[in-house]
């Protein structure tokens, strides 16, 4: 399974991809996007088959790359990792076709809890 982790934050990325290992899914292909534009691209052109995305990120966030792809008809499993879950958002990343929203901190068992059904 080849997952893509958007997020501006290299060292963020690099947190999630430790967490990633950890839960178990080390064994994925993961591929890494600075913001929600280059997460746009990369869907396109390597056809991951879940997206990891930071919500607050330069050039496109992640909600609007959520709504991009969907509009484009792009139905790829997507999922946020982001420091904010207000009920609000969780409402926003769902109702615009998001699977889950993991708030920061997160752990491996919170990963587990959400990816389990996705990536089994």
């Amino acid at each position: 399974m080849k997952i893509l982790i958007a997020d501006d934050s290299r060292v963020m990325r690099q947190i999630v991809i430790r967490t990633l290992r950890q839960a178990g899914y080390g064994g994925h292909d993961l591929i890494e996007a600075e913001n929600g534009a280059v997460a746009l691209e990369l869907v396109h052109t390597q056809a991951p088959d879940l997206v990891l995305s930071d919500w607050n990120m330069p050039e496109m966030n992640g909600i609007d790359l959520l709504r991009a792809l969907r509009a484009s008809g792009e139905q790829v499993p997507f999922g946020f990792v982001t420091s904010e879950g207000t009920p609000e958002m969780v409402d926003r990343a769902m109702s615009s076709g998001a699977l889950f929203l993991i708030a920061k901190p997160f752990t491996a068992d919170s990963f587990r809890d959400q990816l389990d059904a996705v990536v089994a």
